[in-house]
């Protein structure tokens, strides 16, 4: 795992806490929930349907406010965070969803594309194309540059969305039950490309998956119940 000396840990989260709804239809769903996430690291968020997991994945992801507690991400406290500033750190982190949300009309090339252009990072816009195909490169697609979504497999699809969250460099991914329309060997090849980014470039993953055929690649595996963490193991 990829740790600069000093290096603070990009997701710190204390006593936070988190409900749905208003007045007596309140629900909390996040219970005093306390983590540090290490740099260049593959955490596993699991537990079953309902545990509070892509809620906490959420939260961690500016996708949600925080009510209650603190929230530290890449250094900024989110807890009373204005939006620019929220805006500011979801431009920093890639984001992978099991829906791989690619635009039918548009070439693979072209839809790694608009990770650059939809997050507004600077730089040459000539070289966004060349930006497109070497994320493409990166997952094994560079002989599917310029083929529309149509005509890609389940696997190559969702290889795309990985390539997409990954063209901006993120310093952080959050993956949202990425695997689960994969068959083994292409939910392995995702996850290993993950954490190859961790080893290289300090990219810290947090994923939350049911998958139990890729628990042994994380570095670390939290379990959730109820909107607890009830466990926080390293894989043999």
């Amino acid at each position: 795992m990829y740790r600069k000396p000093g290096t603070p840990d990009p997701i710190v989260v204390s006593h936070l806490n988190h409900w749905y709804g208003s007045g007596e239809t309140r629900i909390q769903v996040i219970f005093d929930a306390t983590l540090s996430i290490a740099p260049g690291s593959l955490t596993i968020l699991k537990g079953p349907s309902g545990s509070g997991k892509t809620t906490l994945l959420t939260l961690i992801g500016c996708l949600r406010d925080v009510m209650d507690g603190s929230l530290r991400l890449l250094g900024t406290e989110l807890n009373g965070a204005s939006e620019p500033a929220q805006v500011a750190l979801r431009r920093r982190i890639g984001f992978i969803f099991q829906a791989h949300n690619l635009h039918a009309s548009l070439t693979a090339q072209q839809n790694v594309r608009m990770g650059l252009e939809v997050h507004g990072t600077h730089g040459n816009r000539d070289r966004y194309d060349d930006a497109a195909a070497h994320a493409l490169r990166m997952v094994g697609l560079d002989h599917r540059l310029h083929y529309l979504p149509g005509n890609l497999s389940g696997g190559q699809k969702q290889r795309v969305a990985v390539a997409r969250a990954l063209v901006g460099n993120p310093e952080i991914v959050m993956a949202d039950e990425p695997t689960a329309a994969l068959d083994q060997e292409s939910g392995r090849v995702v996850v290993e490309i993950l954490k190859a980014l961790g080893r290289e470039r300090g990219t810290t993953t947090l994923m939350v998956t049911h998958d139990d055929r890729i628990m042994g690649l994380a570095d670390r595996v939290l379990t959730m119940e109820d909107g607890r963490i009830v466990s926080d193991t390293a894989p043999r």
